[in-house]
Formats: structure tokens, C-alpha cells, sequence
């Protein structure tokens, strides 16, 4: 079997699926498709909102076929499926978009088409809830008439060095043959390789740690930095210091938001639940980081009433709005807690992003952002919530700019250098 000779169409043209299908189109007949016919226009374009293609790929982009028809996924013989897997306000996986894309796939399946899922799940989800969309929506039988993969999506938004051909795919079959097939395809674009793994449900077991673990490890900093404004102790001296071990693992507190880290441990947990064990250490870290906002306000009230600042009415300055440093990624951002709790206390918050979009912020969180630091009023408090690269190469002199008299300035990721700060987490 020649499989360059397959015709591929990828559902969900965000951050996963665009990167995927401009590797596959190198190699592959390929189509892509998206209900949002405002991000297919886009595409036609060489238009990226997610930043995430580089000049050439931009270029590149022109030459695909993009569409937002579903007609167009007709005649294909793999379909892989990029779509956005959330939580709902309960913080349940809510899986609308997978559904849907299931269903809409599901009516153009033929006999020996193959059907791979990217979207983070939790454990057993392609197998309880997707495949039988499928065989319900196709008439066909799984593993019969058609069969399923999966291969956990490792985009890193945001991230120049480690771009989708870098990082290894995890892939995954419905039996051994599907398996081959899978590793084989993906192996055909990804120069870092790929590990074939058991089975489908342990890919997707193993995408879902990946960022529970991560998660874990920045509840830990988080905590660990509240215990040490208690004691007085620098939090940037003590982790510089514990870094020299070859074994320290080099995580930072901060606010964890987004559309993997802050929500995939949420699937874990559902299914851990639904299995009758409750998840107390991965719900606590969860519960550290979700609280993370508030407790950042406190501690920045705290440190306005040390100065004497009035706290109502005064002008606070938030530097960063997404919810990861060089991304324009808004989804899921705690960025915004720390802007309600502020705003709760009657402080006016300003909030500076050279990258995220204007539009998005006003349409998801009703808040307004300057893309420059043109202001006509000084800040009692400059607050670093995000490190993109054009806020980290700010000079002392621009930020002193900034800033009252009596102001002070604050770095939530203790990141930069203590000459910049006056206070941080």
C-alpha cells in the first residue's frame, strides 16, 4: 500500500489542524475544513490570526484548499479531526465540537476510510463516544467497514523552536494494521519520529498527563510562592538557588490558563470520577491555580495599602493579557481574574498586549486593550502578568516612565531582573 496515495481532509483549522495541514499538503492531496468561514476566508487569504506560520508558510497557505463546505470532505480516505475540546462552566469536558465533527465526518465515510482524532479526550472518549456517532451517522460498522485512530495533538503555541515536524507524535490504532497505517502517515511528516503507542486509549491517557503533570508541578510554585511572602523570602532567589541541582525541575509560578493545561486535567478527573476514585491531589492543584487571580489581587492590594495608595480609583497597569507568553491566544486566560478582582476592589485597570487582538478581547471578556504604551496618565501599580518578548525587552527607563511617584511595579512570573521590580509573587 502507497500510502502518499491517500486522500486526506482535516477537520478544525486552529492552532492544531492549521500547522497539520501544512505538512501534510508538502506530501499529501489534502483539503482543509472549518465551519468559521470568517478563519476559511482568512486562510484563502494567507491570513494567520494564531501567529502561529512563519512568511513562508503564509505563502503557502494560498495554495491549499481550504473550505468551509462539508461537501468537500467527500471522497477522502483519512479524516483527522483537530477540533477544540473545552470544559463548560461546571468544569465538565463539554464536547460539542467533537460530536459535531464526528457526525458531520460520519456521512461521508465509505468502506476502509479511517477516521484519527487529535482533540484532547479523556480516556476511552474515541472509543464511548465518538465511534459510535460514527457507525450511528455512516450506517457502517467500526473495525469492520472503517476503523479509528488516535494520535494526541503536542502543538506548543507560541513556540518557534519546537514546531509540529520537531516534537514526537504519539499514534495509535483500532487494531494492528490501523496502527501501522497511522504511525506510517504521520511518520511521513514528523522529522522528531513517533511512538507507536498500545492502544487507543492509552493516547489518549497520555496526552491528558502530560499536562496534569504540568499543571501539578506550577500549583506546587504557585503554593510554594505564597509561603514564602509569608516569610518574607524572595521566591526568584530561592528557585535560582534550588536550579543548580541537575534534578530541579525548572517550573515557575504564575497564572495557568489556556486551552490544554488549565482544562485537560478536568477530563482526567471526570473519568476518574465516573470510575468511582476522586482525584484529591490533581483537584487541589487545580484549585491553587484556579485561585490564583484573586490571590495576586490580594497580595497587590496588600502592597498598595503598605504605600498608602488609595486603592479606589487608582490606576493599575496589567502588561499582557493572553494566557502564555508570544501566543495571541485568549482562550481560557486568567489574566482576567486578576482584572475582575482589581476592578471589585474599584481600581482602574488598563491593559497593554502587543499581540492579542483587540476584537477578541472586547467580544469574550468585554475588556479594552492598548496595543502601545501611549498613555497620558501614570500607574500607582505596573503589573507583569505575561512574558511576550516585547514586554521582557522593555528599558528601565520605559517602564519608570509608567509609573507614579509612589507606584510600584509587580512581576507575577518572576522573571525579570530585581532592578525592574518592586515586588513580585
Amino acid at each position: 500500500m502507497n500510502i502518499l496515495k491517500k486522500k486526506i481532509a482535516i477537520i478544525g483549522l486552529g492552532y492544531v489542524g492549521l500547522p497539520l495541514i501544512l505538512e501534510f499538503a508538502k506530501k499529501f492531496d489534502v483539503v482543509g475544513y472549518d465551519s468559521n468561514k470568517k478563519r476559511i476566508d482568512e486562510l484563502k487569504n494567507g491570513i494567520d490570526n494564531t501567529k502561529e506560520i512563519n512568511r513562508k508558510g503564509l505563502n503557502n497557505l494560498k495554495k491549499i484548499n481550504f473550505s468551509d463546505n462539508p461537501g468537500t470532505l467527500k471522497e477522502k480516505d483519512i479524516y483527522i479531526i483537530t477540533v477544540p475540546t473545552p470544559i463548560d462552566k461546571n468544569k465538565r469536558p463539554n464536547l460539542k465540537f467533537l460530536k459535531l465533527a464526528s457526525k458531520t465526518v460520519a456521512k461521508f465515510l465509505k468502506k476502509n476510510d479511517i477516521v484519527i482524532y487529535e482533540s484532547t479526550v479523556f480516556p476511552g472518549c474515541t472509543e464511548e463516544i465518538c465511534i459510535p456517532i460514527l457507525e450511528k451517522y455512516s450506517g457502517l460498522s467500526f473495525n469492520k467497514d472503517f476503523f479509528c485512530g488516535y494520535s494526541p495533538e503536542r502543538v506548543n503555541p507560541g513556540d518557534k523552536k519546537r514546531k509540529l515536524s520537531q516534537i514526537t507524535k504519539v499514534t495509535s490504532g483500532s487494531n494492528t494494521k490501523t496502527a501501522k497505517l497511522v504511525d506510517d502517515l504521520y511518520k511521513s511528516i514528523i522529522i522528531a519520529g513517533t511512538f507507536r503507542a498500545s492502544s487507543i486509549a492509552v493516547a489518549e491517557a497520555a496526552k491528558v498527563i502530560e499536562n496534569t503533570q504540568r499543571d501539578l508541578n506550577i500549583a506546587l510554585m504557585n503554593e510554594l510562592a505564597l509561603i514564602f511572602r509569608k516569610m518574607n523570602i524572595n521566591t526568584r532567589d530561592v528557585l535560582k538557588a534550588a536550579n543548580t541541582k541537575w534534578n530541579f525541575l525548572d517550573f515557575k509560578p504564575g497564572l495557568v490558563g489556556g486551552h490544554c493545561i488549565g482544562v485537560d486535567p478536568y477530563y482526567l478527573t471526570y473519568k476518574a470520577k465516573k470510575k468511582g476514585f476522586e482525584p484529591n491531589v490533581i483537584l487541589s492543584g487545580r484549585k491553587i491555580n484556579d485561585q490564583m487571580g484573586t490571590n495576586i489581587s490580594s497580595i497587590i492590594l496588600s502592597e498598595m495599602n503598605q504605600r498608602k495608595i488609595k486603592i479606589k480609583n487608582s490606576q493599575i497597569l496589567i502588561m499582557g493579557f493572553t494566557f502564555k507568553e508570544n501566543c495571541p491566544d485568549i482562550r481560557n486566560t486568567k489574566v482576567i481574574d486578576l482584572i475582575n478582582s482589581l476592578e471589585g476592589y474599584g481600581a482602574k485597570v488598563s491593559i497593554f498586549d502587543p499581540i492579542a487582538s483587540k476584537d477578541e478581547a472586547k467580544d469574550f471578556y468585554k475588556v479594552s486593550l492598548k496595543k502601545d504604551l501611549k498613555f497620558k496618565k501614570k500607574f500607582h501599580a505596573v503589573i507583569f502578568a505575561v512574558e511576550h518578548k516585547e514586554i521582557k525587552n522593555l528599558s528601565p527607563k520605559e517602564i519608570k516612565k509608567l509609573i507614579t511617584k509612589n507606584g510600584f511595579t509587580f512581576d507575577v512570573k518572576n522573571t525579570f531582573e530585581k532592578n525592574l521590580i518592586n515586588a513580585n509573587l
